[in-house]
């Protein structure tokens, strides 16, 4: 039987005409503090802090430069060493200005502000001397050569970080969640991109900055996004969540603005690390399911500031499970232990798959089967490991029993130690089953569809470890996968 063609669309990050106007602190949230954290202490032995940083102060063009052409030198941040790789920054002279003046005046730094026309000056003797053809060296038009059988695109050019996807109830367009909490619609046919609603029009900000990380509908026709803000009003800082939620759809304008439906919070997490209440999604038994990063990256005692320095709490690093029929419903934990399930799926039986991202002592990204009363290993334990990762690692509570990750006993397994289930820093964010009319993405033989399921994660390379990714890996990659046995863990 001749494959059919199956087509990936792919959302590149360039530009687009309707734009809301960001600020320096809003595009360090969006760009920057993944590493260099909210408060711009870094992460020790990965990122170097950009608070009090002596680099700065003494090496004023080097910093400047860093976003504008990369940075992958040796340097020496406050007695600390750090050695890896930093990609450019597709940001405009003026937005990058202010970043770096809000760096410059944020933390307790006092470094003199710059401008436009410092960085424009600058940015002419890199490799990338203008902004366009830093673009076009990263233009998401220059696709790598699609498999057999595959055909890959660019659905839109976006000037915003999207964070999730999710499918119209309508069938014909595509919504895109930004950081922010922005909502835009894009037309499969027309690959238009609008704008439905934007962040500042539903959430109040008063509570803090937004970090918006989930997107989805039920079958209802409801659209839900997910919220999290920090809160430094309060003592410990806190992350005030919340789950917006529309009327049914029941055709063209039916949707009104999205309305608070769901509100928790807990103490915000340990200086860098919050990854916050993110992927949401309706189950085979409608119910909902959401998942809760962790607070810390392995367990650690925090070190900031009227932040929370103690670890986990009874709403973090868990999936939930809501009552969509309820007006007010409660949080039941469906499992336990999971860092960070950015994404998770069911497949054609019901089994609930999810894709879980590693700590930065280089732990595998894990693939999991996720059930219900069952403990995934956080903060004791990592992938297949039996050496603890950190010198913090607890000790596992006597009794406590853990299910592990499914082993990759594939042809591209044990990649820098990801046999349980993913090469570290991979940053697994997307996974579908596919159906044996889909053509593979390999030429290597197929078995017969009964004798396995195909799984396809998104990996996409965040580059959250500087010595994950070195400067000519593509960054982002599309992996097949399949499922030979549950059993085997």
């Amino acid at each position: 039987m001749r494959p059919r063609l199956a087509a990936l669309y792919l959302l590149g990050i360039a530009s687009l005409s309707a734009q809301v106007e960001t600020t320096g602190a809003d595009l360090y949230r969006q760009y920057c503090a993944a590493c260099h954290g909210q408060e711009g202490l870094g992460i020790p032995q990965a990122f170097p802090p950009l608070a009090h940083s002596d680099f700065i102060a003494n090496h004023r063009e080097r910093a400047l430069r860093a976003p504008l052409e990369g940075l992958k030198d040796k340097i020496e941040v406050n007695g600390q060493t750090y050695q890896g790789w930093m990609p450019p920054v597709t940001l405009r002279d003026e937005d990058l200005a202010k970043v770096f003046n809000y760096v410059f005046s944020s933390w307790g730094n006092a470094y003199a502000p710059t401008s436009a026309e410092e960085i424009a000056k600058l940015r002419a003797k890199t490799t990338y001397p203008t902004y366009e053809k830093l673009l076009a060296a990263m233009s998401p038009d220059v696709l790598p050569a699609a498999p057999s059988g595959w055909k890959f695109s660019v659905a839109a050019n976006l000037d915003f970080q999207p964070t999730r996807l999710a499918a119209h109830p309508d069938g014909k367009h595509v919504l895109i969640l930004a950081a922010k909490g922005d909502i835009w619609n894009w037309d499969i046919a027309t690959h238009e991109v609008t704008l439905l609603w934007t962040g500042k029009e539903l959430q109040d900000f008063k509570l803090g900055d937004p970090t918006c990380l989930g997107l989805g509908t039920d079958d209802q026709g409801r659209l839900y996004f997910i919220s999290n803000q920090c809160n430094k009003a309060k003592n410990p800082v806190v992350n005030e969540v919340t789950i917006f939620r529309t009327e049914p759809w029941k055709g063209p304008g039916s949707w009104t603005k999205p309305k608070p439906w769901f509100k928790t919070a807990y103490n915000f997490g340990v200086g860098p690390y919050n990854h916050g209440v993110n992927h949401i999604a309706q189950g085979p038994d409608g119910l909902l399911y959401v998942s809760s990063g962790s607070r810390t990256d392995g367990g650690e005692p925090g070190q900031s500031p009227n932040y929370d320095k103690s670890g986990e709490n009874p709403l973090t690093a868990k999936l939930w499970r809501l009552d969509p029929r309820s007006e007010n419903p409660d949080i039941e934990v469906f499992a336990h232990g999971l860092r960070n399930t950015y994404h998770f799926s069911w497949d054609h039986s019901g089994h609930l798959l999810g894709v879980e991202n590693g700590t930065d002592a280089d732990t595998p990204e894990e693939l999991n089967l996720i059930e219900l009363g069952r403990h995934y290993g956080f903060p004791y334990e990592f992938g297949d490991w039996t050496t603890k990762p950190y010198p913090h690692t607890p000790d596992a509570p006597k009794g406590l029993t853990f299910v592990r990750p499914f082993k990759n006993v594939g042809p591209d397994a044990n990649d820098r130690g990801g046999t349980a289930t993913f090469t570290p820093h991979s940053s697994p964010s997307t996974i579908l089953e596919l159906g044996p009319d889909w053509p593979d993405l390999d030429d290597r033989p197929a078995r017969p569809p009964s004798a396995h399921r195909r799984i396809l994660p998104w990996q996409l390379a965040r580059r959250r470890h500087e010595h994950a990714r070195s400067p000519d890996h593509p960054g982002a990659e599309v992996s097949q996968a399949r499922l030979v046995s549950l059993n085997e863990r």
